[in-house]
């Protein structure tokens, strides 16, 4: 079995309690500390139906869930979030579907571990316990045949079999930590072809691959967004090779730190109690093979990490630093390698957990600026708030960053995780903030950053945590057509863009998008900002080219922030937002002009009422009395409309009134409603109400108002500004 031995019996068991005499119904596999997974007929069960109702139980109805640990249980209640309900088919013992994840009324506790997941294959050696809870319940099989979604398990004649109170619950990987599925049932003599002669102990799962299948069909995409995957080289113990080169570079590295067989051993001890593992009893004084080491470090995600960790303060002088940090060096460039060690993940995850729950917002506001030059994972790069459930798998990607590079006198780079937990800690408070600062001690002292690079991050992560950002003026919007094929649909780059200038990009899905979609996530960039602490204006600029100046953009619908409440209920933008165009490429050549025309304020505004030709407009801007006029009102058919909006533009006028419906001068008096020649700094306002208005009737006849304003005060957002990439 070699030095270091698995475990039998797993960290923690979860079950599903029956709320009529306190018993397991079944076990469950925990995916993540607020979600578990199960089988449907565990759920009917616990509820004291049929086994193979199909009939979705209301999500109010509360399960009773045991989290069993080491001489440990604790209780706890869960709902239901998604349901596949047991189908059977005709002429077959098994049957499909059979799934159910429950939401966890609160955390799990801190001393459970979520699973980890692999495939399930023929041959493999699987371990399964009872929902009760007792470690004398483990019952081993090894999978036999797959067969459309399913995999059967056979056992041995001895030790427990598995039976009614296992269904649900993971089956163990007997090799390592991870699990390849859920039990389902066992399969009873009398169904079907198979009789008393034919089966003894057979039973049958659903294997991990099915499970991933099943849930995509429910469209759970969030659920496996937070199923931990081990990765080719951690599914298993024979995912390394002793003579792969890996293993060769790491048994270089090896000889140069724990060349002596005593010293080995006792590193090695403490390597064995970190990551779950067994070593020989203290009367045996041997230490493990460099080799087997070496596969180890190679094939347990963490245990590279945790090795460091019980090196590190051990060493003391600068060639064994440099050995240290090679080693280091190799487990990075390594796949499924993990860049904490068991107890570091565990102290950040809970000093995290801290955090959030005072203050939600927190850690993507820290990570936008920390991260500034990154693309941030999933839920920090998509949303303002960040929750409990969602802190592993943040925490599991910033760990898969690329380091930067070397940093001075050839210290190891500061790693993403890290500099986002000292933005964090500089911006918590009391023991949150206490935690984090010794935890990033702890792991840069681990990692052999020097201490110069770990306080020029803090530097300025106190800078930014003083800092009081300059308010949102308004939301920006770049839309560019999709093109032919796709004619109503845009691309769009959205920005915050504060008082003083700075902006804030907001991530957006990528690909062409529809324009209700684009209103959407309009709307949701001010809930963002708004969650985070922010007042956003009203102020929506919506950039586009010469050809996008007719978009009827005010009438995109910005979708429900009720949720599934009130789907339905929705604004159209420009009744929620003060929605204006802008045109740098028809503007670009008269921004002096622009600037010009906002600084003069001119007397009134220039309104178009009678046919003007474009010759005449030109010559009406450039003399007296409109030669410092900041706003053209036009009127009249489309096309001529159209050609003297261009002129306008060109000619650094930056407001600009058209009703986009109309269809001749005899239409102009639609607009009277909003004082298009009364005060020009209220415009916006009055458009507002009156889109509010016009576009919550159903008066089709009604004008259709676009308006150009062009603010020189806030520019634009650029070109792409490249940084140096150190």
């Amino acid at each position: 079995m070699g030095w270091f031995r698995r475990r039998t019996v797993p960290g923690s068991r979860v079950a599903l309690i029956r709320g009529d005499c306190a018993k397991a119904a079944g076990a469950a596999a925990l995916l993540s500390p607020n979600r578990v997974l199960t089988c449907a007929h565990v759920v009917n069960d616990a509820l004291g139906r049929d086994l193979l109702s199909t009939e979705q139980p209301g999500a109010e109805r509360a399960l009773d869930v045991a989290f069993h640990g080491a001489g440990t249980t604790a209780r706890g209640t869960a709902r239901l979030s998604v349901w596949l309900p047991p189908q059977q088919q005709a002429s077959r013992v098994v049957w499909a579907g059979d799934l159910a994840v429950l939401e966890l009324d609160e955390p799990a506790p801190d001393w459970t571990r979520p699973v980890v997941w692999r495939d399930m294959t023929e041959g493999l050696g699987l371990r399964a316990w009872h929902g009760g809870g007792d470690s004398i319940t483990y019952a081993d099989i090894v999978v036999g045949l797959e067969d459309d979604g399913c995999c059967y398990l056979d056992g041995e004649l001895t030790g427990a079999a598995i039976g009614p109170g296992y269904s649900g619950g993971p089956l163990w990987v007997r090799s390592d930590s991870t699990v390849a599925g859920l039990v389902v049932a066992q399969v009873l003599p009398d169904q079907g072809a198979l009789g008393s002669q034919d089966t003894v102990r057979r039973g049958w799962a659903v294997p991990w691959q099915t499970v991933r299948k099943e849930l995509e069909r429910a469209d759970a995409c969030d659920v496996l967004d937070e199923c931990a995957v081990a990765t080719p080289a951690t599914a298993g113990r024979g995912g390394c090779q002793a003579d792969s080169p890996a293993a060769e570079l790491l048994v270089h590295a090896l000889r140069a730190l724990l060349d002596d067989p005593v010293r080995r051993a006792d590193h090695c001890r403490d390597l064995a109690a970190g990551i779950g593992c067994v070593p020989p009893p203290d009367t045996d004084p041997s230490a493990p093979a460099v080799d087997e080491l070496a596969a180890l470090l190679l094939t347990e995600e963490r245990a590279l990490a945790t090795l460091a960790e019980s090196l590190a303060p051990t060493v003391r002088d600068r060639a064994a630093r440099q050995a240290l940090n090679d080693l280091l060096a190799l487990g990075r460039v390594e796949q499924g390698i993990r860049l904490l060690s068991v107890g570091e993940h565990r102290q950040l995850l809970a000093a995290l957990r801290t955090v959030t729950t005072a203050d939600p917002a927190l850690i993507p506001r820290a990570a936008r600026e920390a991260l500034r030059f990154m693309t941030l994972p999933g839920p920090l790069g998509s949303t303002a708030r960040l929750s409990e459930a969602e802190l592993e798998g943040v925490v599991l990607s910033l760990e898969d960053c690329p380091d930067g590079p070397v940093g001075d006198l050839g210290t190891p780079p500061v790693p993403a995780l890290l500099r986002l937990a000292a933005f964090v800690a500089a911006a918590a408070s009391g023991e949150a903030r206490r935690a984090l600062d010794n935890w990033c001690d702890r792991v840069a002292e681990r990692l052999g950053i020097s201490r110069g690079a770990l306080a020029e991050r803090r530097a300025d992560a106190a800078a930014w945590a003083s800092h009081r950002p300059s308010p949102v003026a308004r939301i920006v919007t770049r839309l560019s057509p999709a093109g032919p094929d796709a004619p109503d649909r845009y691309h769009c780059e959205t920005w915050l863009i504060h008082r003083d200038g700075t902006r804030a990009a907001i991530p957006v899905p990528k690909g062409a998008l529809a324009p209700d979609d684009i209103g959407r996530l309009i709307r949701e960039a001010a809930d963002r900002c708004r969650a985070a602490g922010g007042d956003p204006s009203s102020q929506v600029d919506v950039v586009v080219g010469r050809d996008g100046l007719q978009i009827p953009v005010d009438g995109w619908r910005t979708g429900s922030e009720l949720g599934d409440l009130f789907p339905d209920l929705s604004l159209a933008l420009g009744a929620r937002y003060q929605v204006s165009l802008r045109c740098p490429e028809a503007t670009r050549r008269s921004e002096e002009e622009l600037r010009r025309r906002w600084e003069a304020h001119g007397p009134g505004a220039l309104v178009v009422d009678e046919p003007a030709t474009v010759q005449e407009l030109y010559e009406r801007l450039v003399n007296t009395p409109y030669r410092d006029t900041a706003r053209v009102v036009l009127h009249g058919p489309p096309q001529q409309r159209n050609e003297l909006l261009l002129v306008c533009l060109a000619m650094g006028v930056p407001v600009v009134l058209w009703d986009r419906a109309a269809e001749s001068h005899a239409d102009a008096g639609r607009l009277d409603d909003i004082d298009p020649t009364g005060p020009l700094h209220k415009l916006p306002q009055r458009l507002q109400e009156f889109r509010a208005a016009a576009l919550g009737s159903a008066r089709s006849s009604a004008a259709r108002p676009a308006l150009v304003w062009d603010d020189c005060e806030l520019p634009l957002p650029g070109p792409l500004e490249l940084a140096d990439p150190s």
